[in-house]
């Protein structure tokens, strides 16, 4: 009876447009909303690297510079130019605030996840016209879902969150991917086709103008390979006009390459395309590395608590039946499709030497797929809540062969109420769910003790006293109790709902107030010391900051600001200073008190202008200071 209610309220959604675009796009902003613009701005920028694109913009944007970036005064080869000018443009219309800084890529994340929906649904109906069948309710539960997971994880919630150039990326690349899949499978005289096949090119073209070459090939290698693996790469290739796209693709993304590199000539060259981009690949680049198995822990962790079900969610394609998927439709392989653009760009990077838990962002929404086609095999059939086992089809010998009830039957004497026992790997992945989160929860308890942070010397107290650990493991508990009772009654549909629900409650009630925590600690009194700064600092009164390298006070002082790693040098450098007469004569210094004794600084020889969490902001003046201990 419920399965009926729920078939007619969605068959009810199908026939009605307006109804279905309100709720869907009332379910992404909500998804959305929680993941990546709740307190969006509510937290300081973050040292290291979210400052430095933060304050390139707004250089950017204040010198009216659209071309080189700078960042304290020096030109920023890192990236591309795409994320300081939506950033600069975020502060056009809001203000040089948090919010616009990480605005650009909030956006690039709802509006991937906003696509994933609409892609996994697409695919979803497509699939239920070639069968002949209406299934309104698996269509739109799994859309939603699909959107969920590849919302609700922690590596997308850690860069959609972020004002860095990684989510604009991704935001993307893989709406590309997506947007070629989608017009790969299209009716062959399908007008939308070549629509879609443009959109991918210009998606491309934003790609390659956030982050260089890697917006390219990347994509070229998911594709070819998949194109390979079908044996159709010619006939894709004529439909997708490749000399056209790619001549679309140049107009858009390579004039501002021509235009850096004819105005900073091969300084760009060597530090983008040398240091950024080869070398990154083929050396380790500032310490950055790891052992092979380094990202199968990030994808563990950073697309926990769904995971788990990966494994089984690629097996389930039997992708090794290579002639069964060349016999079927286009639109039908989706699932395969999300496969070889999560293994490409996992081996990809698994080659590359220098390694970054970001790099793998990329490969979440084809992640957040595979595990959502999982779903909604396991509902393909609405008798399956009346079964008193799920049927043993859930892993048929071909994928989407047989719905659970008709092979149920053949293998039961044509009683499709009389299902078999649920494959083992089904239980078993069940039970590794349980496990992990059940890990999770005593992890918690056990966080406070791994935080050594000397920017924030007192977080990991603050932490254990606030409950948040305690909240956080009894959380965790729950959801794997929950699962276990689930996995013992047979009943899989609600598993992944369980999981999804967790993390957005842990997110909301645990996560978010760690930040906050976080950023007390840690940010806050850098900005409180800026503030001062700002105020007391005179006209061309040079800012030092000794033993830390924290490009937030650069961006919250508005100012230049000299960086010394070591107080012997630091003190070294005042005195210098102070032999040329420099004017005016004396010079600010942010630092750790400890550093001062170590510049060779007695007490009386500055004025000490605040103090803050770790760090003292002192003006010393121009005198003869005592000679720096060595």
């Amino acid at each position: 009876m419920t399965n009926r209610a729920f078939d007619r309220w969605f068959n009810n959604i199908g026939k009605r447009p307006a109804l279905a675009v309100t709720l869907s796009i009332s379910w992404l902003l909500l998804v959305g909303g929680v993941a990546f613009f709740w307190h969006l701005g509510s937290l300081g920028l973050i040292d290291e690297t979210e400052p430095l694109f933060a304050e390139a913009s707004r250089q950017m944007l204040v010198t009216g510079d659209w071309i080189t970036p700078f960042f304290n005064g020096e030109t920023r080869f890192d990236k591309p130019a795409l994320i300081y000018w939506c950033q600069a443009i975020a502060y056009s219309i809001f203000g040089v605030n948090e919010w616009a800084v990480r605005l650009p890529s909030a956006l690039a994340a709802l509006g991937l996840i906003s696509l994933g929906f609409y892609s996994i649904q697409w695919y979803l109906a497509r699939e239920d016209y070639l069968e002949q069948k209406v299934r309104p309710t698996r269509r739109w539960l799994t859309a939603a879902l699909g959107a969920a997971i590849m919302a609700l994880n922690p590596e997308m919630i850690v860069w959609g969150r972020a004002g860095v150039s990684d989510m604009l990326l991704v935001g993307c690349m893989d709406s590309a991917l997506l947007c070629f899949f989608l017009g790969y499978a299209q009716p062959s005289k399908s007008q939308v086709k070549a629509r879609w096949y443009l959109a991918f090119y210009i998606l491309i073209a934003g790609a390659i103008l956030t982050k260089g070459p890697v917006g390219i090939v990347l994509p070229a290698l998911i594709i070819g390979i998949f194109l390979l693996y079908m044996g159709n790469a010619k006939e894709v290739l004529r439909e997708m006009r490749p000399l056209t796209g790619l001549l679309i693709t140049l107009c858009l993304s390579l004039p501002w390459y021509v235009l850096v590199i004819w105005r900073n000539g091969e300084n760009y060259i060597n530090s983008f395309f040398g240091y950024h981009n080869v070398e990154r690949f083929t050396n380790v680049v500032n310490s950055h590395s790891a052992p092979w198995y380094f990202y199968f822990l990030v994808v563990l962790l950073g697309f926990a608590p769904y995971s788990v079900y990966l494994p089984l969610a690629m097996a389930r394609l039997k992708f090794w039946q290579r002639n069964y998927w060349r016999s079927q439709e286009r639109s039908s392989q989706l699932g395969l499709f999300a496969f070889f653009w999560f293994i490409t760009i996992f081996g990809f990077f698994t080659i590359a030497v220098t390694k970054l838990p970001s790099y793998v962002l990329p490969l979440m929404p084809a992640a957040a797929i595979l595990v959502a086609l999982l779903w909604s095999d396991i509902i393909k059939d609405k008798r399956i809540r009346q079964l008193p086992h799920p049927p043993h089809s859930l892993t048929p010998s071909l994928p989407h062969s047989l719905t659970p009830s008709l092979h149920a039957s053949r293998l039961n004497g044509g009683n499709p109420r009389t299902a078999l026992a649920p494959h083992p790997p089904l239980l078993i992945t069940g039970w590794v769910n349980v496990a992990l989160l059940s890990a999770l929860a005593v992890a918690m308890f056990y966080v406070p003790q791994l935080i050594k942070d000397p920017a924030a010397p007192n977080f990991h107290k603050l932490f254990e006293q606030s409950g948040l650990t305690v909240l956080g493991g009894v959380l965790w508990l729950l959801c794997a109790v929950v699962l276990a009772a689930l996995l013992v009654r047979r009943r899989y549909q609600p598993v992944l709902m369980v999981n999804v629900l967790g993390f957005a409650v842990f997110m909301v009630f645990v996560l978010t107030p760690c930040l906050f925590l976080i950023d007390q600690e840690r940010q806050l009194p850098l900005r409180q010391l800026s503030a001062i700064a700002v105020q007391a600092q005179k006209p061309n009164e040079e800012l030092v900051m000794v033993g830390f390298k924290k490009p937030t006070v650069v961006f919250y002082t508005r100012r230049p600001v000299t960086y010394v790693k070591v107080s012997s040098v630091a003190g070294k450098y005042i005195q210098d200073k102070a032999a040329k007469k420099a004017q005016p004569a004396s010079v600010l210094v942010l630092a750790q008190p400890k550093k001062f004794p170590q510049m060779g600084l007695k007490r009386s020889d500055y004025e000490n202008l605040g103090t803050s969490g770790a760090y003292g902001l002192i003006r010393v003046p121009f005198k003869n200071p005592s000679t720096p201990s060595s």
